[in-house]
């Protein structure tokens, strides 16, 4: 039996429990399904485990938290209604909503629905931190206090506090993470482990069933708390339906033929099928599908070793600036990205920041300009002693690094490409052993300065993420005065100078900004496309015709 014929009939086969179990007075009532596929599978619908994008988007159809990202990756309220930040910025006090209650379970005592209250935040909180749960969110609370407060405080069931060691501005950025989204001691108690397939939340579905490795299917909460404009009670569509199926061909398949109502992201196979070198879908699939795309919060970049210490440094031409600056403007990244993305990338020309992060900045850092760049290089009187150098990238980046060394032979620096498997590759850019290698920076929450830790000083790779060790006294002060900074716009003029001297500096060639995209069936309507690549399907509406 063909991988085709085995998959359609796992979707019929589900699709026909999702009709007969939803929960309707109208037998004849059609439903409206949400159909999509993720290659990687699942591992967990617990939420302390959401540290992966499918997870994630699983557990944010099922969960809610304090608050979230609005599409402009502005933070808004959620389950708290409101917030105040004392002076001093070490203390938030949250006043949640009265109205937001739990999916049915038998397991709470004295009803099927309960209410979130404010205790509910301080178990889920100190959960994560719980050594033997194992959450990689342990980090996100590096700064409760818990010496001179109790961390995590319920004043009374509708007021939450919690206490900071000292001023952190990205604070509530973190909190719109999927790790805090609210979990209900009683069936977690019960559960233990077995939660991750046995999810109670506050979302706007709730859990059906889950055949793992085969289909995942939530159905509507009718009793979520958020309504729309016109007082009607969200989610619109009342059930999702989510596949495993490895085969992207398949998943390629099921997005033409209507199995599947969405696809994100674009396999290099059918890139060129899909669009036309300038990005545009291809004319022949727009009466099926349309194209959706957003910057996404990811910066590809080339990083240089910046630390005398290490052997591969030493009187190494790469350790002078202008050489660095050199190499930069050789590489043409407008055309890097409609030869090697199909322009399904955005070119890296406003610094390492993302632009969806950097709101102040309007300049081009390194324009293309190989007249300059040998200029550059002649000014540091290499003209007659030609650099070497070695370029390091997993397989998976061949291509980019085979454009690299032809801008850079043009510009008579004599470049080799080497290539490591992804363990190697991180162990030793980690231990610095590489002069230049190839990386992405993807930001864990929605603020500058996830990316910009990545060159504090005291984040030196391996005990943080500063691989080039670059090292600056005027960066690191601004790195430390913005995270007080309580007015936005100062705080946003900081994290641009921070930008400005990283570029100037130059221990790093930021490449492409990478971008959210999203091939969604005509049928489907109001579906978000935002840079953190989140997918809500709380407004989402399926054309009953197309169900």
């Amino acid at each position: 039996m063909s991988v085709y014929l085995r998959a359609y009939i796992a979707h019929f086969t589900v699709c026909c429990l999702i009709i007969l179990s939803c929960n309707t007075k109208d037998k004849n009532t059609v439903k409206s399904i949400f159909y999509y596929n993720e290659s990687n599978g699942i591992t967990s619908l617990d939420p302390a485990f959401s540290r992966d994008i499918e997870v994630m988007w699983a557990t944010h159809q099922l969960f809610d938290g304090l608050v979230e990202l609005d599409d402009s990756m502005r933070v808004i309220p959620c389950i708290a209604k409101s917030w105040e930040i004392s002076d001093d910025g070490k203390m938030y006090t949250f006043h949640l909503r009265d109205s937001v209650f739990f999916h049915p379970s038998p397991l709470f005592f004295d009803s099927t629905h309960r209410k979130v209250v404010a205790s509910d935040f301080v178990y889920t909180f100190n959960r994560l931190l719980d050594k033997s749960l194992a959450s990689p969110a342990v980090w996100i609370f590096k700064y409760v206090d818990f010496v001179d407060h109790t961390g995590f405080e319920a004043v009374n069931d509708s007021t939450l506090r919690i206490y900071l060691t000292q001023p952190f501005q990205p604070f509530l950025g973190i909190l719109a993470m999927q790790y805090c989204n609210v979990v209900p001691h009683e069936v977690v108690d019960y559960y233990g482990p077995d939660f991750r397939s046995h999810p109670i939340g506050t979302g706007p579905f709730r859990f059906a069933f889950w055949y793992e490795q085969v289909a995942l299917v939530f159905h509507k909460f009718d009793n979520y708390w958020m309504k729309d404009e016109a007082g009607i009670r969200l989610p619109y569509l009342d059930a999702v339906k989510i596949d495993f199926i490895r085969d992207m061909t398949v998943e390629y398949q099921g997005l033409l033929q209507g199995t599947y109502d969405f696809m994100s992201g674009i396999h290099p196979a059918f890139k060129d099928e899909l669009l036309t070198p300038t990005g545009e879908l291809q004319e022949r699939f727009q009466s099926q599908i349309h194209f959706q795309r957003s910057p996404f919060i990811k910066t590809d970049y080339m990083g240089f070793q910046m630390d005398e210490k290490f052997e591969i440094t030493r009187n190494s031409p790469l350790m002078i600036k202008e050489v660095r600056q050199a190499l930069s403007m050789a590489i043409n990244k407008n055309e890097l990205v409609r030869y090697l993305k199909n322009n399904t990338v955005f070119a890296a020309e406003q610094g390492f920041l993302p632009p969806a992060l950097n709101p102040l900045s309007q300049r081009k850092y390194y324009p293309y300009n190989p007249e300059r760049a040998r200029q550059l290089l002649d000014s540091m009187g290499v003209k007659n002693q030609p650099i070497e150098v070695t370029i390091t990238a997993s397989p998976d980046y061949s291509d980019l690094l085979e454009f690299i060394q032809h801008a850079w032979e043009k510009l008579g620096v004599k470049t080799r490409i080497q290539i490591l498997q992804g363990p190697a590759l991180r162990e030793q850019s980690a231990n610095g052993q590489l002069a230049i290698f190839r990386k992405s920076w993807l930001a864990d929450y929605a603020d500058a300065e996830n990316f910009l830790t990545v060159f504090y000083t005291p984040s030196f790779c391996p005990a943080g993420p500063n691989y080039t060790h670059f090292s600056n006294s005027r960066y690191d002060s601004l790195y430390v005065l913005s995270q007080s900074l309580t007015d936005e716009s100062a705080r946003n003029e900081a994290y641009a100078q921070m930008n400005d001297i990283l570029m100037e500096s130059a221990p790093v060639i930021p490449l492409y900004y990478d971008q959210v995209s999203h091939f969604v069936r005509n049928c489907i309507y109001d579906f978000p496309t935002n840079p953190v690549n989140m997918l809500d399907l709380r407004r989402v509406k399926k054309a009953s015709d197309e169900n």
